[in-house]
Parts: structure tokens; C-alpha cells; sequence
């Protein structure tokens, strides 16, 4: 037996994975900008090292309308004009819940964030970026 194998979740843990499915339908009825799930996704997956799902939202966001020009520059999104200010708000949201740093000041990224967004559109955003960092680590884990 290799011990260093992965492990299938898939197979070991289905009713699991089907729950976490389950979370992503109940947050896709909610209304949040497709393009924007997208880009959080995107972002988050680079972020994290998480070629399949890299993959994954790249061809998911071109089949909803999202350009290539973006998505090639979503890694270097505070550095060029091609987002709108809440696009930013929401990766800045991102990239501060990805990567943990305690010297990061989330009130000023919350304020941030209500300029363009409800408390309930952060609240869909927030639980989005959760799980796409939990699907990240369950894929980079097969790695």
C-alpha cells in the first residue's frame, strides 16, 4: 500500500463533498454577480495554488461572458484599470480572507466593500470566498 497516495473524497467522504455542493446552490440563488463569483474564485484559486480549479474558473468565467484580457490579469488586479472599484473592493475581500494576516485592517476593507455592496452581498461574498478556499485546500490536499 502507498501512503503517500492521495486520498479520494470522493470516495470516502461523498456525503460530505455532496453537502459542500449543496452550499454553492444555495449561494448561486442568491442573486451575486456571476462575473464576479468568478473573479473571486479565480483569484482566490492563484492565490492558493490550485491548478485544477485555476482551470476550472478560467473556462467557467469565459463561458459566462468574462474576457481573456481579464482573467490574464486578475493576479494583477491593483496594479491596472481593468476592474470597477467594487471588482477591487471584493478582490481586496478576497485576497485578505485567503491569506491570513493579523496586520491586515479588515474594518477599513469592510468600508470599503459598503460603498459598493449590502451587508447581505457581503455576507454571500464572504461565505463565496470561504468556499472556495475549502474546495482549494481539499484539491491542492491530492497534490
Amino acid at each position: 500500500m502507498n501512503e503517500a497516495r492521495a486520498v479520494s473524497y470522493e470516495q470516502t467522504i461523498p456525503d460530505v463533498l455532496t453537502s459542500l455542493v449543496g452550499v454553492h446552490q444555495v449561494l448561486e440563488t442568491q442573486g451575486f454577480d456571476r462575473k464576479l463569483r468568478h473573479l473571486v474564485h479565480l483569484r482566490a484559486s492563484q492565490i492558493n495554488r490550485c491548478g485544477f480549479c485555476v482551470k476550472m474558473h478560467i473556462r467557467e468565467a469565459r463561458e459566462d461572458g468574462e474576457t481573456s484580457e481579464r482573467l490574464d490579469r486578475v493576479v494583477v488586479w491593483d496594479q491596472v484599470s481593468d476592474f470597477s472599484e467594487a471588482e477591487k473592493a471584493a478582490l481586496a475581500w478576497t485576497e485578505a480572507l485567503t491569506v491570513l494576516d493579523s496586520t491586515v485592517d479588515l474594518g477599513s476593507l469592510r468600508s470599503r466593500l459598503r460603498q459598493h455592496f449590502t451587508d447581505k452581498d457581503i455576507g454571500i461574498l464572504t461565505a463565496t470566498i470561504a468556499m472556495i478556499n475549502l474546495w482549494n485546500r481539499i484539491n491542492v490536499s491530492k497534490h
